[in-house]
């Protein structure tokens, strides 16, 4: 059995984009994620030791993310679905990030990975 811990909507800026003007700027990113989790013993224990610590895992992105300069979306998501499985007890994810406004005629564009087993 496995269940889906998920962060809807994380919103920060930062450098990214391959365009010189992009480079000298600040963007929107809209980050949504999926993490696996068994959370029968977080249930049990009510006790955030024993959950997926979605506060934790957010404010680490944001601080990341806040501090990147990467040219493509692609790399950022790559980069971030790595950190957040090396550094937090999940096994597989999935990860949207999107950039509003990217495309005049779109409302975002962006990427969507999985990364990790799925149990």
């Amino acid at each position: 059995m496995s269940d889906i811990v998920y962060i809807s909507g994380l919103k920060t800026d930062a450098v990214i984009g391959v365009y010189d003007w992009e480079r000298s700027i600040r963007q929107e990113l809209v980050l949504d994620l999926e993490l696996s989790s068994d959370n029968r013993r977080a249930a049990g224990t009510d006790a955030i030791e024993d959950a997926v610590d979605y506060d934790a895992i957010s404010r680490r992105i944001l601080a990341y993310v806040a501090g990147s300069e990467f040219q493509l979306i692609e790399s950022l998501a790559e980069r971030v679905a790595e950190l957040v499985l090396r550094e937090f007890d999940v096994a597989w994810l999935r990860l949207r990030l999107a950039k509003p406004g990217a495309v005049a005629a779109a409302v975002a564009v962006g990427v969507q990975i999985e990364r990790g087993l799925r149990p």
